[in-house]
């Protein structure tokens, strides 16, 4: 009856250990190089390296930090290329080459589990997917405030059959959807906007009967109320539900209209806004407050 046992070689020599008691620790094995990502070439190696070697310098103070925002932004920019390229070549060969296809699609499907075991009301630490997902609505519902108005509470808005409703063309919405941007993530309807964005002419059409009747009806397709709510970690316990915040991802159909419904507001109040203010004001945020604040005391301290 043969040795079945397996032959151990020395890493450092390729050879038969000279003393079978003698063993090695895991730092004399050479480590196997990373797998890279599919969609890498030579050149995004290469920038990956530049970006890697220009951080340790700019760590290090031999490289200023605008110099490094540069070439990090180099790198993320020939990144996305590298992806965007994968993803047109995987679509034209999808036919010959299915199984690369939905290899990318299946990887792209695993999701993260970033969330850890939350406390429920009871104090009871919550481990599953489905619990931990009740944790959160249940607290997100009870700091959720529903007398808003008519519409939080089921009930439809009244619109007078005279009032006229926003101007809209066609033309307007072609282009909202020719703007939107290919690489944001979709909404609970999973139409990617990459679809939305090629097929603007004809979708524009749709969109368009849809928000004459919405206006007339004075509500919403049930779809665009819908929402995916992404729990974001702010600070404090991670276990505590209370120390999250949620993200909502809505339809994209629904968020062209809202961008026609807020142009129609603002051309409608232009002249009951002011200039001073700066919240939720195209353009103008809380730093142009501040700095139109700063620029008016100094002002008033020089002329005295």
């Amino acid at each position: 009856m043969g040795d079945n046992r397996k032959q151990f070689t020395d890493p450092r020599t390729d050879q038969p250990p000279s003393d079978p008691t003698l063993s090695w620790s895991r730092s004399d094995v050479q480590p196997t190089p990373p797998q890279l990502a599919p969609f890498y070439g030579e050149h995004d190696v290469t920038c990956q390296n530049q970006d890697r070697e220009a951080y340790q310098r700019c760590k290090s103070g031999q490289l200023p930090i605008e110099n490094y925002k540069g070439i990090a932004r180099a790198c993320r920019d020939a990144v996305r290329k590298a992806k965007a390229q994968l993803k047109l070549k995987l679509a034209r060969d999808v036919k010959n080459y299915k199984k690369g296809f939905f290899r990318y699609v299946n990887n792209r499907r695993k999701q993260k589990n970033n969330i850890g075991p939350l406390l429920n009301r009871r104090g009871e630490l919550v481990t599953g997917n489905a619990e931990k997902a009740e944790v959160l609505n249940t607290f997100f519902t009870s700091v959720f405030t529903s007398t808003v108005g008519p519409q939080a509470l089921g009930t439809k808005i009244q619109v007078d059959a005279n009032t006229d409703p926003p101007s809209v063309k066609e033309e307007v919405l072609c282009e909202l959807l020719q703007e939107l941007n290919p690489y944001k993530s979709m909404g609970p309807d999973n139409i990617h906007l990459r679809v939305l964005r090629e097929l603007a002419d004809v979708i524009a059409r749709l969109l368009f009967v849809i928000f004459e009747k919405s206006w007339r009806l004075g509500d919403i397709p049930e779809d665009w109320k819908e929402a995916n709510v992404t729990p974001i970690y702010k600070k404090g316990l991670k276990e505590d539900p209370g120390n999250y915040r949620p993200i909502s991802l809505t339809s994209v159909p629904g968020k062209v209209m809202e961008q026609i419904l807020l142009g129609a507001i603002t051309s409608q109040m232009k002249h009951v806004i002011g200039k001073s203010q700066h919240g939720f004001t195209k353009g103008k945020s809380c730093l142009t407050k501040l700095i139109a604040f700063y620029n008016k005391v100094t002002c008033s301290i020089h002329v005295g």
